[in-house]
């Protein structure tokens, strides 16, 4: 069992830990890395960096053609197309995990969806009304692409690496979305919109090259509860089999549905307000209007990454350290019901622009890390299969169920005001489920310990 860190500020320490180089000791200011692992999660934390800087470049793209060509309500609606999609897509990509190794599986998926964003390229530029196809497929490639990368860390990692690596890993993840989103500003009215496409084709497709280099550094060897396992083609159950078979699982799904039902239901009210404050200003050109926007957005993504940034860099770590994994997940519900109560009271675009800058930098930051941890404590099967599932289908079930609020909304004629306050109780049924994750969490701890404490006990002395 590994020793417990003994500081966590400035820099991390370990009684008895083996020496470390420059990289590592470099590196544990942030988090609790020791000896030899420096510069394996610093090229997994480059290549969170790329991903999240690909989708953050790419979004305000997103935005621009869906309040362009449609509006705000279909953004919300074309969740649902999402969801049926993700019925054939979730299947197919367990299969595929089933005949091949992890690389492999990695990059044909990872071609797979840089290839799309050609096609989109090429089918914009000629005059092809194509927003809700590309909000479709954005949303599936933002939840398959990043689960793919986070289960290919959890299959690398014990739960306790986990635990003091995976904020690094985030933090790549954060600082690529800062760069993304700084970058949009400047490269939307210098390249064009359709033009971003192929620049994210490009980083996506350099992910490949990096997740290589990983799986050659740890020699094709994934650590699982503690022994190694040769790299191999994971067990044929599917991701939906083994999510409604184990109720921790279910429960994380849950999770995501209710995180997400949030989460989508403010950005709708934030699309609401930007689109008025857009024709309130006297923007009418559809093409002034795709920059307003995507220059509004570009402006969210920074503040909201430059937080993310901060959040990750220096208080991830420390606050699993202090309150753990299960403690993390009740700061995000907890922050996102004070803000949209706030909300309710003082419906305005500027006080919308706060709450949501600091409910996504606190999601992409500490919610996310300690939802991937989550994972540590599940097989191989459940990190590939069941997180691709969790965090494709059920997330975009909670933008269906997010677009039934909006069209309930609309029925009834609810104020802004009073769709906020919908909101704020909604996380209330947020916070039971992390209620009873936590319960679930504490009894696998206390199992996988017990486990451990047993092998040390079998293995012969050296």
């Amino acid at each position: 069992m590994e020793q417990q860190s003994t500081q966590s500020f400035p820099v991390f320490r370990a009684i008895g830990a083996a020496r470390r180089g420059n990289l590592d000791r470099l590196l544990a200011v942030f988090a609790d890395v020791r000896a030899g692992e420096g510069l394996t999660v610093l090229l997994l934390a480059f290549t969170a960096f790329l991903v999240f800087f690909s989708y953050y470049l790419i979004k305000p793209v997103r935005e621009a053609l869906v309040l362009t060509e449609q509006s705000a309500n279909i953004a919300a609606y074309a969740a649902g197309a999402q969801a049926l999609l993700l019925l054939a897509v979730v299947p197919a990509f367990g299969r595929l995990a089933s005949r091949v190794r992890r690389q492999a599986l990695i990059t044909w998926v990872t071609l797979f969806f840089a290839s799309h964003l050609v096609l989109f390229y090429a089918l914009g530029k000629a005059g092809v009304r194509e927003a809700v196809a590309f909000f479709v497929w954005l949303g599936v490639f933002n939840t398959i692409v990043p689960a793919m990368l986070w289960g290919f860390a959890n299959d690398l990692y014990t739960e306790s690496q986990g635990r003091r690596l995976f904020p690094l890993i985030g933090a790549g993840a954060t600082i690529g979305a800062l760069g993304g989103a700084a970058s949009v500003s400047a490269l939307i009215e210098r390249v064009g919109v359709y033009e971003l496409m192929l620049v994210t084709a490009g980083i996506v497709s350099l992910t490949i090259i990096l997740v290589r280099i990983v799986n050659r550094r740890v020699g094709g060897r994934a650590v699982v509860n503690g022994r190694e396992e040769q790299e191999r083609p994971l067990e044929r159950a599917g991701g939906f089999q083994l999510i409604f078979r184990e109720r921790y699982l279910l429960l994380i799904a849950l999770l995501v549905v209710l995180l997400n039902v949030v989460n989508t239901n403010g950005e709708t009210l934030m699309r609401k307000l930007v689109a008025a404050d857009a024709v309130q200003a006297g923007i009418t050109d559809p093409r002034a209007m795709r920059v307003y926007i995507g220059e509004f957005y570009g402006h969210v993504q920074i503040w909201t990454n430059l937080l993310g940034v901060a959040m990750q860099a220096f208080l991830v770590s420390r606050i699993f350290h202090y309150i753990g994994v299960r403690g993390s997940l009740f700061v995000l519900p907890l922050l996102a019901f004070t803000g949209y109560s706030i909300a309710a009271a003082a419906p305005v675009l500027a006080l919308v622009r706060v709450v949501k800058i600091i409910e996504n930098g606190s999601d992409y930051t500490l919610q996310n890390t300690a939802g991937q941890a989550l994972f540590l404590l599940t097989s191989r099967e459940a990190k590939y299969k069941a997180k691709a599932a969790i965090d494709s289908f059920f997330m975009r079930g909670g933008d269906v169920f997010a677009a039934g609020v909006v069209f309930a909304a609309s029925r009834a004629e609810l104020s802004v005001a009073q769709f906020a306050a919908v909101n704020a109780t909604l996380t209330v049924i947020w916070l039971g489920i992390v209620v009873m994750i936590c319960r679930e969490h504490k009894r696998r701890t206390e199992r996988t310990a017990i486990a451990a404490g047993a092998r040390e006990e079998t293995e012969p002395a050296a």
